[in-house]
Parts: C-alpha cells; structure tokens; sequence
C-alpha cells in the first residue's frame, strides 16, 4: 500500500510553534549519538534484552532530561550514526513521532500527515520486505497501539473545525488522505493476513507451533517482527472498531486469541488491559453481560494484585486511569444485570467502595438512576470516533462528539427499555412461585403491562454468543404455567481458584507489611 504522499526535500517537519526558535534539528547532543549508536549496534545484534533496556529506560530517560518539552534530533541528522540504516531511521521516527505527539503541542496536520507517511513506510518494509530483526514485544505492542491511537487523535482533530485557522484548513485539505479509516484498517489486517497469526495459533492449540510459549520470539536466528506485529494487530482491530462503534465486528477481529489462557498479549500489561477493556466494553454494549463481567472482574483482580510492580513503567498512569474505567463499567453492567458470583472478594470490596452509592441509584427507575448510568457510560467509554473527513465549504462546526453523543443514545435508550427490570428481579427474587395478578399489584401495573414486562427481562437477559448460539445471562430464570409464574434460581458453582487466589494476595500483603517493620 503506498503512503499517501512523499515529502520532496526527506526532511522531518518543523517542530511546532512555541520550540521552533530554540530547538535545532540538525544538533545531536553526546548522549543521543552514544544511544543511536548502542541502539543500533543492539538491533542488529538481535539482542533483544538491551533492546528493550533502552527502548524503556534510555529512551524515557533522555526524553525527560533533554526533550521534555522539544522534539528530539531530526532523522537525518542521527543517520551518520546508524550507517543511515533505513530500516532503523524509520523506527527512530516512530519513536521522534510518538515523543511529539506525547509531549508537543500544539500539533498541526503536517506533523500527524508526516506520521502517517512514516508508519505507511515502516509496515510496508515489514510486509514486504526482508526484516531480518527481533524487537521487544513491548515495542511492538506500542507500535500498534500509538498507530490506532494517532489515527484516534487525527479524528477527533481534524473534528474540530469552529476555531481551525485558514492554513489549518488548507493543511486539512493538502492532507486530505492522511489516516485515512480504509489505509489503516487495511494495514492492521495486512499485518493479521501476512504473519499468518491465525493459522499459527491454531497450530500451536495442536500442539504443533511454540508461539505463546516463546513469548513469540523466534530462537532460532528468524524475526519476531511480522509475526508479534499481526498478533497485536488484532487487538488493535478490536480497539478500532470499538471506536466505530461496530463491536461484533471487533469481537471477530479478537476470536483467534484464547483469553482463558495466558497469551503473548499478557506479557505486556498495557496490551492486557486494553485488550481486556475493549473486550469488555464490546461485550457490554452488545448485553452479553456474563462475558463482560468474567473478564473486567480477572483483569481489575490482575492489577490489584499487580500494580505497585508498575510504578515505574511509562504506562503506570495509562493503567491506573484504565482501572478506574474497568470499575465504572463493572459497576454498570452489575447493575444492568446482577452477576455477584462472577465477582471476587477484593474487586467488589473496592467496586463498593468506588460506586456503592451510585449502583444503589441505578437499582431504581427514575431520572436519578437515568443520570448515574449517562455519568458512568460517559467517563467510562472509548473515545468514539467518526471516520470520515469532514466537508470544508459548509459552516465550520465541531463535530467531534458526534459519535459520542450517538452511542450515549443507544445505550441510554437500552437502559430506559431495562428500568423497569430490576424491580421485577427484586420481587421474583423474593419468591418461589407468585400469581400474575399478585406480582402486577405489588409493580403497580395491570397484568398485561407486567406480562410485558416479563417479556422483555426475558429477551434482555438473553445474547447471542460469538458462536451465534442464544445464552441467557440472568442469575435466575422462571416460567409460566396458568398465570402461576415459577422461579428457577441458579445453583452457584464454587470457585476453588478464587478461593486460594484471594488467600495469596492476602498473604503476600502481609509478608509486604512485614518487610516494612524495622526489626532493632
């Protein structure tokens, strides 16, 4: 696929604005040549441990001390120290690129068009190239995830028209094709389609493969590149069409990863959580609550017990924010559809301490219940996006919360049609059998009106799995027989791993408390 357009003169772009005066793109101070150099010498040793030492600490280090608020040296200007190595300047700009969209701003449509060049140039190399490289999975996972990202932030930016200045427009429409939505689908599933990922992954469920079990590395002198780069691809399809809000195509996009087993995308704890997070989220948009709640309950357990050994990591406040995500939509789908089974110990404790008060309001069905849930969805959810460009000659206007406001619509209008729900769960909850007429004068309602109602918990507490099958997601079920309604409740299964997994983490915080103690 060929990048959009080619700049002429194979620079970097300026800087933005406010740098412009003191930063010097062509000026390499001793501690970046002295990194480029080991970087490089690194890439080609295929050492894959130094590798990621840099990548994580050198990079972050330099980039705090030296190029907290500027861009670092220009591509052109480190070439001299990497034999003016192709392959390794297009990596060295994904890396200049990701530092100024991290740090830099304001940031105009030449610098996020410039980007999308790059990575054009970087995935083509590995599509159809020889990439005779190993690099850290977490580099890789970032590669992707700041790919999906950038393409986000292009959006949400070229959305916002009101105060856009005359070049500002002109750059949107010299730049017309850059992100385009089809150009960075069609790479992520170029990446799935040309590592063969899937064909991988159901060989090594034969048996016949080592991909999980190698980390995806490759011991025996091959790349990881192509192969670590399709695997994550498809968690970045999943992110992308979550931000579409298209979740079943997500999901599809996700199904050849196995999340009840350790995976390549547990490796690197952002990878895990955003995996989980848009799975999570897919699940819940589409009712199937059950799923949502399995897999938001093991991974928020995961960072609990997890977290402080992140403290340091570049991603500690991207986890944190993420986890406080997890539990809004936890809370959400809990009140939508009670699943206390599906919940440790350790997570409700701190689910009740987070949104005791507000999942007390979304039991109810009035106008408070209504503002809690809109409250949760809106600082819980993705950044939705809308993909298409927008048309310059009409009068400008922001539309950046378009798709926001549209999938605040839809979930507000399911919850509206569920309100009515939770009291029909807390009277059946209460009996074995109860008659029709009996049960609507407690709800208030004629009996047709609850026969409605019974309905409509029926349909709402059932999904249709990703294998097409219908499943129900309540925690008890009942049927009718001579306006006699019979309820069924289900038998909890005891979790024995739960059990001795909250007792682990109870006993390594002691052994933490102990530690402290300052023995004379």
């Amino acid at each position: 696929m060929a990048a959009p357009y080619d700049r002429e003169d194979g620079m970097a772009p300026a800087p933005p604005q406010h740098t412009q005066d003191a930063y010097d793109p062509n000026y390499v101070p001793d501690s970046v040549k002295t990194f480029v150099v080991h970087l490089y010498r690194h890439i080609r040793d295929k050492n894959v441990y130094e590798i990621h030492q840099m990548y994580e600490g050198g990079f972050q280090r330099l980039s705090d001390r030296l190029f907290r608020d500027a861009p670092w040296p220009s591509a052109e200007a480190v070439a001299p120290y990497c034999d003016g190595d192709h392959v390794f300047l297009l990596l060295y700009r994904e890396l200049w690129y990701r530092h100024a969209h991290a740090r830099l701003s304001p940031l105009t449509a030449a610098h996020r068009a410039e980007s999308w060049t790059n990575y054009c140039d970087l995935f083509s190399v590995v599509l159809h190239g020889v990439v005779n490289m190993q690099l850290p999975n977490q580099w890789l996972w970032d590669m992707v995830d700041e790919f999906v990202y950038q393409f986000q932030s292009f959006c949400q930016y070229r959305a916002k028209l009101k105060n856009k200045t005359e070049d500002e427009l002109q750059q949107l429409k010299q730049f017309d094709k850059a992100w385009n939505v089809y150009g960075v689908l069609n790479y992520l599933q170029a990446l799935v389609e040309k590592s063969m990922i899937t064909q991988i992954l159901e060989r090594e469920k034969e048996g016949l493969e080592q991909f999980t079990a190698t980390d995806g590395y490759d011991y025996e002198g091959g790349s990881n590149v192509l192969k670590v780069l399709g695997y994550y691809s498809m968690i970045g399809l999943l992110r992308i069409h979550c931000l579409l809000g298209d979740y079943h195509t997500g999901l599809k996009c996700l199904a050849p990863i196995d999340l009840n087993q350790q995976g390549v995308y547990t490796i690197v704890i952002g990878s895990h959580i955003s995996t989980i997070y848009h799975y999570g989220f897919a699940n819940l948009m589409l009712r199937r609550y059950v799923d949502a709640t399995r897999e938001f309950n093991k991974i928020l357990l995961y960072i609990l017990k997890y977290k402080q050994y992140h403290q340091k990591s570049p991603q500690y406040d991207q986890i944190l924010k993420k986890n406080e995500q997890m539990y809004a939509l936890l809370a959400i789908g809990l009140s939508l559809c009670p699943q206390n089974k599906l919940i440790d110990e350790n997570v409700s404790t701190q689910l009740k301490e987070k949104y005791n008060d507000k999942m007390t309001k979304m039991q109810r069905y009035d106008d408070e219940a209504y503002a809690a849930y809109d409250e949760l969805f809106s600082y819980a959810c993705p950044k939705f996006i809308t993909p298409s460009p927008p048309v310059l000659d009409q009068p400008l206007t922001n539309y950046n919360q378009d798709a926001y406001r549209l999938q605040l619509k839809l979930f507000l209008y399911e919850v509206k049609q569920q309100q009515l729900l939770s009291g029909i769960r807390s009277y059946l909850k209460l009996y074995s059998t109860i008659t029709i007429g009996k049960l609507a004068q407690y709800m208030e309602v004629d009996e047709a009106t609850l026969r409605s109602i019974l309905m409509t918990y029926k349909h709402k507490m059932h999904a249709v799995d990703s294998d097409g099958k219908i499943v129900s997601s309540a925690d008890f079920d009942f049927y009718i027989v001579e306006d006699v309604i019979h309820v069924v409740e289900s038998k909890p299964t005891k979790s024995h791993g739960d059990y001795f997994l909250r007792q682990i983490l109870k006993f390594e915080e002691m052994i933490g408390e102990l530690e402290k103690v300052q023995l004379d």
